[in-house]
């Protein structure tokens, strides 16, 4: 067996024998080994959170009076204690909706987001990028001062267009690429460490003008 199989499968046995939904569990877990984003007690919201296994590692580092919010454009299944809603970030609404249900600021928003892949590259990519940017822009809205994030990036030519927006408002801005990705994989994450705050917020409202062509 080749050695990125051997560790994939080693990934998907764990996410088995711990109960986690996705391997992808492990790619949060080292993150935040290497960064600690996500602490006792967080408010943490999650973008794109199906199926749920990285609700499942921030209830258990947020616990135990953590508060573990999940969004997704599709259904996922209850998790105890973790609160989930079914809205797409594309509505032009989408901040207002959560707050009207979740009527707090978060300590961390993470987003997995990833399109439904078409097979064609520079289609996928840029469509990736577009969301991972209304991400951005949503956490400016939600995050606390102080606040963290991730996002996960699909690399090519528009891969640095979150780290340059998301450099406006965060103070530190880091690449990473854990070892439960795949090694072929084109992703990586973008970490992101204490959010400036609400003067700075404006920095990722853009026009129709700026936004990345489909």
């Amino acid at each position: 067996m080749k050695l990125e199989s051997a560790r994939r499968d080693q990934y998907r046995k764990l996410a088995k024998d711990q109960g986690f939904r996705s391997r992808s569990s492990y790619k949060l877990l080292e993150i935040n080994k290497k960064h600690n984003l996500l602490k006792q007690n967080d408010t943490i919201l999650e973008i794109g959170c199906a199926p749920g296994g990285w609700l499942q590692v921030s209830k258990k580092l947020s616990d135990p009076n953590g508060k573990v919010v999940g969004i997704d454009i599709d259904p996922i299944e209850p998790i105890a204690e973790i609160s989930t809603m079914l809205v797409d970030i594309e509505d032009p609404n989408v901040v207002e909706i959560i707050k009207k249900e979740f009527p707090f600021s978060f300590d961390v928003v993470l987003s997995d987001l990833s399109p439904k892949v078409s097979g064609i590259w520079h289609f996928d990519h840029e469509r990736q990028i577009s969301l991972t940017l209304l991400a951005l822009q949503i956490s400016t809205k939600l995050l606390k001062q102080g606040g963290n994030a991730v996002f996960k990036i699909f690399e090519g030519r528009h891969s640095w267009d979150v780290k340059n927006e998301a450099s406006k408002v965060f103070l530190k801005v880091t690449a990473c690429k854990p070892k439960a990705s795949r090694q072929k994989s084109s992703e990586f994450y973008l970490v992101c460490s204490s959010f400036k705050g609400s003067q700075t917020q404006s920095a990722t409202e853009r026009d129709e003008s700026s936004k990345i062509e489909g």
